[in-house]
C-alpha cells in the first residue's frame, strides 16, 4: 500500500477553516479584499493568527486558515488539482518534499539567502518557516516518569500510549525515521512491533493527542517541541516533555520544521508568495521563539553559544539533546516500502 493510498478522503468537517487574517471563521476577512488560503499541518494557529493579521494589515490581503494532520493536507492538495483551493502548503518532512515531487508546488522566488541551504527546496519551490523537533510528552501520573525508549515497552502503558500514525503524520513518520536511524531498520521494527501492545491505535494528527495526554485518557504520547510547548502555554495542558534515551544514556531527536511551498495552480499565487516572504522576515522571525515556541529558521537569529537559554522555551528543553537532520528526499525514496514494513511489524 503506497502512502497516497494510505491517505483517506477527507471532508470539510476534518479540515475545517478555523481562522481568518482578522480572527474570525469562514469569512473574508474585513475590508472585503484578496483572500488567500493556507492549508497546514497543526501546530501553529495562535502564531499564525496574530502574523496573518499583520499580514492583512500591511498588504490588504486576507488569510484563510486550514488545519489538518501533515499527510492529511498534502493529499487535499492533491485531489484538489482540476480545482485548487489551497494557495500556500505549510506542512512537515517528508510530506513537503512528497508534494514537490509529485509536482503540487511551484517556484517561489523568495530570497532564502539566510537559511540553511540543506532546508530548502529546488528552486525555492519550499523553504522552512518555522524549526522544530520531535518530542514525546507525558502525563504527570506516569511514575516515574518514562526516561528511555526501553521504558516505554513496560506493561503499565498498555492502552494508555499512543503516537501519531507513520506515513499519514509528519511526527508519528518521524520516530519511524528516528528509531531507524539509532537502532537500524530491522531492530526499529522489531521494537515498535513490541511497542504496538501497549499503542491505542492510529492517529492522523499529534495534536489530537495533546488533550487525551493532559486529561490522563493517555499516559504518554509523541508530539514535538513546538506545538507541546505551545499547548502548555496557550492551553494549560497538563504534561511535561521528555526525550526517550538510548542504552547509554545519550538522547537523539530528529529536526522536524514547517515548511511552507505555493501550490501548483494557486488562485492567488503572487499573494502567496508575499505571504511566505513575510513569514521569513527578520520581523515575523524574531517572534518565532516568544510566541510560537519554536526556532527561527534565519541563521542570524540563533542563539549564541554559551548563552544560557530561558526557562520553557525550545532551546532549554533540548539542552543535553541531539538534534539530527535527516536527508528527508533520501527519507521519502523509501517511505512507501518502510511503512508497509511497519504495518506488518505491527498488524496495522
Amino acid at each position: 500500500m503506497t502512502i497516497r493510498t494510505m491517505l483517506a478522503a477527507l471532508t470539510a468537517a476534518t479540515l475545517a477553516v478555523t481562522l481568518t487574517a482578522c480572527g474570525g471563521t469562514g469569512s473574508s476577512g474585513s475590508g472585503g479584499g484578496e483572500t488567500l488560503t493556507v492549508y497546514s499541518a497543526d501546530g501553529l494557529a495562535t502564531w499564525y493568527e496574530t502574523q496573518f493579521q499583520a499580514f492583512t494589515k500591511s498588504t490588504g490581503v486576507n488569510v484563510n486558515l486550514v488545519e489538518a494532520g501533515s499527510g492529511e493536507v498534502v493529499s487535499r492538495v492533491e485531489k484538489e488539482q482540476s480545482n485548487p483551493q489551497a494557495d500556500l502548503l505549510v506542512t512537515l518532512p517528508p510530506f513537503i518534499q512528497k508534494a514537490d515531487r509529485i509536482g503540487l508546488l511551484q517556484p517561489s522566488g523568495v530570497d532564502a539567502s539566510g537559511i540553511a541551504a540543506t532546508q530548502v527546496g529546488a528552486g525555492g519551490n519550499y523553504l522552512p518557516i518555522v524549526d522544530n523537533a520531535l518530542s514525546f510528552i507525558a502525563n504527570p501520573a506516569a511514575t516515574p516518569p518514562p526516561a528511555t525508549w526501553s521504558d516505554l515497552l513496560a506493561p503499565r502503558f498498555k492502552g494508555k500510549l499512543q503516537y501519531s500514525t507513520p506515513g499519514q503524520a509528519g511526527d508519528g513518520t518521524a520516530v519511524l525515521v528516528l528509531l531507524q536511524h539509532l537502532m537500524g531498520k530491522p531492530a526499529a521494527l522489531d521494537y515498535l512491533g513490541k511497542l504496538q501492545t501497549n499503542n491505542v491505535g492510529p492517529s492522523s494528527s499529534t495534536g489530537k493527542l495533546q488533550p487525551k495526554v493532559s486529561n490522563g485518557e493517555l499516559l504518554v504520547a509523541n508530539g514535538d517541541v513546538q506545538m507541546n510547548l505551545g499547548s502548555i502555554k496557550d492551553d494549560g495542558s497538563a504534561f511535561s516533555l521528555f526525550f526517550p534515551a538510548a542504552a547509554d544514556g545519550t538522547k537523539t531527536t530528529v529536526s522536524l520544521p514547517y515548511v511552507a511551498g505555493v501550490t501548483k495552480g494557486a488562485p492567488h499565487a503572487e499573494a502567496a508568495k508575499k505571504l511566505m516572504a513575510f513569514l521569513v522576515s527578520e520581523d515575523v522571525q524574531k517572534t518565532v521563539a516568544p510566541t510560537a515556541l519554536g526556532m527561527p529558521v534565519l541563521t542570524s537569529l540563533a542563539a549564541s553559544p554559551g548563552q544560557a537559554p530561558a526557562p520553557n522555551t525550545p532551546a532549554a528543553v533540548l539542552e543535553g539533546v541531539t538534534v539530527w537532520v535527516p536527508d528527508w528526499n533520501a527519507v521519502l525514496e523509501d517511505l512507501d516500502a518502510d511503512v508497509a514494513a511497519y504495518q506488518k511489524a505491527t498488524g496495522s
